[in-house]
């Protein structure tokens, strides 16, 4: 497998998303497909259905169902967390975390698979696993798989696999620690709806005092009206204190 450029300059590193301000109710969401774990992902997917069709029993054997399942919770849990960030972080963060515990599932059947086959799991240092690296890392897109799960072995298929599934891990583990500060900052839909809520009250507030002001004849009567509302602001903050 040699190694080719990519239109990626940073291809394990995500997509930049927009940035969110505090006073946002509807947060940046979406655009999951630009990433390049959504794109791995997907790549683990279809590789994983060719991979059962050419090595496993089409019928009366379980772990094809298992190891397509736990391959499509992967992808599709990325899509739903990225749509669900709009409303609740709480619930991207969540989504994110099944992604990534299916990967660990579909990561565990695969090194199955070469155990129960007297096959070898390719080991750090080994130069083989190494350009097995450069090249994944390089790529996300499944065009750039597809002919490999067409012809190459089962060990080298399994390998391969389990290549995409730990960079894909890795890729997910940032998003998850990024996540979670996004929502310590940004707090969860209902936090942000009050204060947006309180904000706008605040707002009727002060055009309500400016309006009761401006409406006064005279400056004697604005002098007036000012120490009215002063004294209520002090009768109410000494009610407050209680």
């Amino acid at each position: 497998m040699q190694s080719q450029n990519n239109k990626d300059t940073h291809p394990l590193q995500p997509a930049p998303q927009p940035a969110a301000s505090e006073d946002q109710i509807i947060l940046p969401h979406g655009g999951c497909r630009k990433l390049a774990a959504y794109k791995k992902s997907e790549t683990i997917l279809l590789g994983t259905r060719m991979f059962c069709e050419r090595f496993l029993p089409k019928f009366g054997d379980r772990t094809v169902d298992q190891m397509v399942q736990a391959a499509r919770s992967g992808k599709q849990n990325i899509i739903e967390g990225s749509a669900a960030a709009a409303v609740s972080k709480e619930t991207e963060i969540k989504l994110t975390g099944v992604a990534k515990a299916s990967l660990d599932e579909l990561l565990a059947d695969y090194e199955d698979y070469l155990r129960e086959h007297n096959l070898q799991i390719w080991l750090l240092g080994e130069e083989r696993l190494e350009r097995l690296r450069i090249f994944c890392r390089s790529r996300n897109d499944w065009p750039q798989y597809c002919e490999l799960f067409k012809t190459r072995s089962d060990e080298e298929l399994c390998n391969l696999q389990i290549c995409l599934i730990r960079q894909t891990q890795r890729l997910l583990a940032g998003m998850l620690v990024r996540q979670e500060e996004q929502f310590k900052q940004l707090g969860g839909i209902r936090e942000r709806m009050s204060a947006a809520r309180n904000a706008t009250r605040g707002n009727d507030w002060y055009r309500a005092v400016y309006s009761y002001l401006k409406s006064a004849g005279s400056n004697e009567a604005r002098r007036e009206r000012a120490e009215e509302i002063h004294r209520a602001v002090n009768k109410l903050t000494a009610r407050v204190g209680q």
